[in-house]
Protein backbone atom coordinates (compact mmCIF):
# COMPACT_ATOMS: atom_id res chain seq x y z
CA UNK A 1 0.00 0.00 0.00
CA UNK A 2 1.04 3.41 -0.95
CA UNK A 3 0.05 7.33 -0.33
CA UNK A 4 0.21 9.79 -3.31
CA UNK A 5 0.20 13.68 -1.93
CA UNK A 6 -0.42 15.52 -5.17
CA UNK A 7 -0.35 19.05 -5.80
CA UNK A 8 -2.69 20.19 -8.78
CA UNK A 9 -2.15 23.57 -10.67
CA UNK A 10 -4.93 24.95 -12.96
CA UNK A 11 -8.36 25.94 -13.48
CA UNK A 12 -9.36 23.33 -10.73
CA UNK A 13 -11.51 25.58 -8.54
CA UNK A 14 -14.81 26.42 -8.83
CA UNK A 15 -15.43 23.66 -11.21
CA UNK A 16 -16.46 20.57 -9.71
CA UNK A 17 -12.50 19.19 -9.93
CA UNK A 18 -12.93 17.74 -6.45
CA UNK A 19 -15.76 15.68 -7.32
CA UNK A 20 -14.15 14.42 -10.46
CA UNK A 21 -11.69 13.26 -8.54
CA UNK A 22 -13.97 11.90 -5.54
CA UNK A 23 -15.72 9.57 -8.33
CA UNK A 24 -12.37 8.43 -9.65
CA UNK A 25 -10.75 7.27 -6.42
CA UNK A 26 -13.47 5.73 -5.89
CA UNK A 27 -14.15 3.92 -8.77
CA UNK A 28 -10.33 3.03 -8.01
CA UNK A 29 -11.17 1.74 -4.46
CA UNK A 30 -9.00 4.41 -2.97
CA UNK A 31 -9.17 6.16 0.74
CA UNK A 32 -8.11 9.60 0.90
CA UNK A 33 -9.12 13.02 0.33
CA UNK A 34 -9.07 16.28 -1.88
CA UNK A 35 -9.00 19.74 -0.76
CA UNK A 36 -8.67 23.60 -2.56
CA UNK A 37 -5.72 25.42 -1.04
CA UNK A 38 -5.63 28.87 -0.54
CA UNK A 39 -3.16 29.53 -3.60
CA UNK A 40 -5.76 27.78 -6.16
CA UNK A 41 -4.44 24.68 -6.33
CA UNK A 42 -5.92 21.73 -5.06
CA UNK A 43 -4.42 19.25 -2.56
CA UNK A 44 -5.00 15.21 -3.47
CA UNK A 45 -4.05 12.66 -0.82
CA UNK A 46 -4.73 9.16 -1.89
CA UNK A 47 -3.98 5.65 -0.73
CA UNK A 48 -4.45 2.35 -2.13
CA UNK A 49 -2.35 -0.37 -4.16
CA UNK A 50 0.96 0.87 -6.16
CA UNK A 51 -0.78 0.06 -9.92
CA UNK A 52 -4.04 1.62 -8.97
CA UNK A 53 -2.48 5.21 -7.59
CA UNK A 54 -0.59 5.26 -10.79
CA UNK A 55 -3.61 5.03 -13.26
CA UNK A 56 -5.27 7.28 -10.73
CA UNK A 57 -2.59 9.86 -11.10
CA UNK A 58 -2.76 9.28 -15.04
CA UNK A 59 -7.01 9.77 -14.45
CA UNK A 60 -6.71 12.98 -12.41
CA UNK A 61 -4.79 14.87 -14.91
CA UNK A 62 -8.15 16.22 -16.53
CA UNK A 63 -8.76 18.29 -19.55
CA UNK A 64 -11.95 19.45 -20.37
CA UNK A 65 -14.81 22.26 -20.64
CA UNK A 66 -14.47 23.80 -17.39
CA UNK A 67 -11.50 21.79 -15.79
CA UNK A 68 -8.20 22.46 -17.13
CA UNK A 69 -5.19 20.63 -15.05
CA UNK A 70 -1.86 22.62 -16.05
CA UNK A 71 0.92 20.66 -13.45
CA UNK A 72 0.84 18.14 -11.38
CA UNK A 73 3.24 17.76 -8.38
CA UNK A 74 3.21 13.93 -7.34
CA UNK A 75 4.96 12.35 -3.94
CA UNK A 76 4.72 8.96 -3.35
CA UNK A 77 4.97 7.29 0.57
CA UNK A 78 4.04 4.49 2.76
CA UNK A 79 0.61 4.10 3.36
CA UNK A 80 -0.48 5.39 7.15
CA UNK A 81 -4.16 3.97 6.70
CA UNK A 82 -5.70 6.76 8.29
CA UNK A 83 -8.29 6.98 5.59
CA UNK A 84 -11.16 4.83 6.21
CA UNK A 85 -13.17 6.20 2.36
CA UNK A 86 -12.53 9.31 -0.05
CA UNK A 87 -13.90 12.64 0.38
CA UNK A 88 -14.12 16.18 -0.68
CA UNK A 89 -12.71 18.67 2.52
CA UNK A 90 -15.05 22.05 2.03
CA UNK A 91 -13.98 24.77 4.01
CA UNK A 92 -16.02 27.07 5.62
CA UNK A 93 -18.66 29.20 3.69
CA UNK A 94 -17.15 27.16 0.76
CA UNK A 95 -20.99 25.66 0.11
CA UNK A 96 -22.35 29.44 -0.07
CA UNK A 97 -19.88 30.61 -2.43
CA UNK A 98 -20.50 27.23 -4.40
CA UNK A 99 -23.74 27.55 -4.56
CA UNK A 100 -24.09 31.45 -5.62
CA UNK A 101 -21.36 30.14 -8.38
CA UNK A 102 -23.75 27.78 -9.48
CA UNK A 103 -26.94 29.82 -9.50
CA UNK A 104 -25.12 32.24 -12.00
CA UNK A 105 -23.93 29.54 -14.08
CA UNK A 106 -27.56 28.18 -13.69
CA UNK A 107 -28.96 31.95 -14.68
CA UNK A 108 -26.31 31.96 -17.30
CA UNK A 109 -27.85 28.69 -18.80
CA UNK A 110 -31.44 29.72 -18.85
CA UNK A 111 -30.73 32.73 -20.61
CA UNK A 112 -29.11 30.94 -23.50
CA UNK A 113 -31.48 28.36 -23.42
CA UNK A 114 -34.30 30.93 -23.96
CA UNK A 115 -32.01 32.49 -26.98
CA UNK A 116 -31.77 29.24 -28.27
CA UNK A 117 -35.49 28.51 -28.45
CA UNK A 118 -36.28 32.18 -29.84
CA UNK A 119 -33.67 31.06 -32.53
CA UNK A 120 -34.94 27.67 -32.62
CA UNK A 121 -38.81 29.24 -33.03
CA UNK A 122 -37.90 31.94 -35.84
CA UNK A 123 -35.84 29.25 -38.03
CA UNK A 124 -39.39 26.71 -37.61
CA UNK A 125 -41.40 29.55 -38.81
CA UNK A 126 -39.11 29.38 -41.69
CA UNK A 127 -39.38 26.43 -42.35
CA UNK A 128 -43.18 26.02 -42.25
CA UNK A 129 -42.74 28.77 -44.85
CA UNK A 130 -41.21 27.03 -46.93
CA UNK A 131 -43.17 23.69 -46.62
CA UNK A 132 -46.23 25.68 -47.33
CA UNK A 133 -44.85 27.05 -50.55
CA UNK A 134 -43.29 23.65 -51.36
CA UNK A 135 -47.12 22.17 -51.11
CA UNK A 136 -48.81 25.00 -53.44
CA UNK A 137 -45.81 24.18 -56.03
CA UNK A 138 -46.78 20.80 -55.46
CA UNK A 139 -50.73 21.08 -56.01
CA UNK A 140 -50.13 23.44 -58.96
CA UNK A 141 -47.79 20.37 -60.36
CA UNK A 142 -50.41 17.97 -60.09
CA UNK A 143 -52.97 20.22 -61.08
CA UNK A 144 -51.47 21.19 -64.11
CA UNK A 145 -50.66 16.75 -64.20
CA UNK A 146 -54.49 15.78 -63.81
CA UNK A 147 -55.78 18.90 -66.39
CA UNK A 148 -53.04 16.75 -68.92
CA UNK A 149 -53.93 13.66 -67.94
CA UNK A 150 -57.47 14.25 -68.56
CA UNK A 151 -56.60 16.15 -71.78
CA UNK A 152 -54.90 12.35 -73.09
CA UNK A 153 -57.96 10.43 -71.63
CA UNK A 154 -60.48 12.38 -73.65
CA UNK A 155 -57.94 12.24 -76.79
CA UNK A 156 -57.20 8.60 -76.02
CA UNK A 157 -61.35 8.08 -76.39
CA UNK A 158 -61.63 10.03 -79.39
CA UNK A 159 -58.65 8.18 -81.05
CA UNK A 160 -60.20 4.74 -79.66
CA UNK A 161 -63.94 5.76 -81.32
CA UNK A 162 -61.94 6.35 -84.86
CA UNK A 163 -60.44 3.30 -84.62
CA UNK A 164 -63.85 1.33 -83.80
CA UNK A 165 -65.62 3.59 -86.23
CA UNK A 166 -63.46 3.25 -89.33
CA UNK A 167 -64.13 -0.71 -89.77
CA UNK A 168 -67.68 -0.26 -89.21
CA UNK A 169 -67.89 2.51 -92.30
CA UNK A 170 -65.76 -0.04 -94.33
CA UNK A 171 -68.66 -2.66 -93.54
CA UNK A 172 -65.89 -5.06 -91.93
CA UNK A 173 -67.79 -4.97 -88.56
Amino acid sequence: MMRLTAYVSGKVQEVGYRARVVDIAIAFGLKGMVENLKDGRAKIIAEGEDEKLKWFASAIDIKNTLIHVSSIEKQYSPASNEFDSFGKLVAKGETDAMLDTAAGYLKELVFEVKNLNNNLSSKMDQMLDKQDELLDEVRDINGKFDRALENDIVELKNDMAEVKAAPREKGII
